[in-house]
């Protein structure tokens, strides 16, 4: 892929971190592979400091702790066992998003389109939008609220006209297009999606090369109506030239009428060893009494906050599959 790569060498000062607008105008010009040298380059960092740039900069598209040859070491396991767990427990959130990130990579690569992206781009008749830049979406679905401030266990953000849901609990909001206080614990950053979302995600490991062998859990934040869409491009993440020599495989995932479909539009030899494990449906409104996986019964679990969750699949992303529940 023909991304380019920028890296901004900036300084801690004040405990305040960067806000993410250099972020997003690359990404509006064309140069989706950006990010600042986590916890920053000059200048001493404080604990603080590092942790929430850390959880910011795990939703860089391009992410890199650095500083100066001069500078004392700001790398995790340099600070408390507190700051160390937070660090990389964002850090292997990202690894788990990467099926998500590759995915819009692939996309700026092939359409133009951006990674990091504000909200304006997706909700242009919304004036509120327009002046916001400490928050920002990857691709239209997933929206990041981060810590930019020191000393505080919240984050106020704003979420446009919609139904959204908070990403690891599945817990809806109905926003009116509102401000909203945000619990923001130190080891914490706010994730929501977009109401109509498919999310392909994967279990983390140390390593991104052992991630990308794990199996998928696939998220879907289903519309008012039940619909939801997304979609994974998968390759060996190290051949070049992969899209035009066929060397990639691309699945389509539509949730429609209480059912789930995969459809594989282009099929090749790296898809055949990944396995979709799970999924979650947020916004499932009345609890199953039977779920089916390619018509046979599977094993679910269903919440309070109507989250489904369909377990044990071991489905074979190379061959279409359906999930229904009644």
């Amino acid at each position: 892929m023909e991304l380019g790569l920028v890296s901004n060498h900036v300084s801690p000062q004040s405990l305040s971190l960067p806000p993410p607008p250099g972020m997003l105008t690359f990404n509006l010009l064309g140069v989706p592979l950006v990010g600042a040298d986590v916890c920053g380059f000059s200048e001493q960092t404080e604990e603080e400091l590092c942790v929430r740039w850390t959880q910011l900069g795990a939703f860089y598209p391009f992410t890199r702790n650095h500083n100066a040859i001069d500078q004392k070491p700001q790398d995790p396991p340099v600070f408390s066992p507190r700051a160390r767990s937070a660090m990389k427990q964002s850090l292997l959130l990202r690894y788990s998003l990467f099926p998500l990130l590759y995915t819009l990579f692939h996309r700026a690569h092939t359409h133009g389109h951006t990674v990091a992206r504000p909200l304006l781009f997706e909700f242009p008749k919304d004036v509120r939008t327009y002046g916001i830049d400490r928050q920002f979406l990857w691709g239209k679905s997933l929206m990041v609220t981060p810590v930019l401030d020191p000393g505080v266990d919240y984050v106020v953000g704003y979420f446009p006209q919609g139904l959204w849901y908070d990403y690891y609990t599945g817990d809806s909001i109905r926003s009116k297009g509102e401000e909203l206080r945000l619990k923001a614990p130190l080891e914490h950053i706010n994730l929501h999606l977009r109401e109509g979302a498919v999310v392909p995600t994967q279990r983390p490991n140390t390593t991104l090369f052992v991630s990308s062998g794990q199996p998928l859990h696939l998220v879907s934040s289903l519309s008012e109506d039940g619909s939801a869409g997304g979609e994974l491009f998968w390759d060996d993440g190290e051949s070049i030239d992969t899209l035009e020599t066929d060397q990639y495989a691309h699945i389509v995932f539509t949730v429609v009428k209480n059912t789930m479909t995969s459809e594989v539009l282009h099929d090749h030899v790296e898809a055949s060893y990944i396995t979709v494990e799970t999924a979650s449906f947020y916004g499932v409104k009345a609890e199953p009494t039977r779920v089916t996986v390619n018509s046979q019964d599977a094993a679910f679990s269903y919440r309070a906050n109507q989250v489904l969750t369909v377990t044990d699949l071991g489905l074979n992303l190379s061959q279409n599959f359906t999930i229904s529940w009644i």
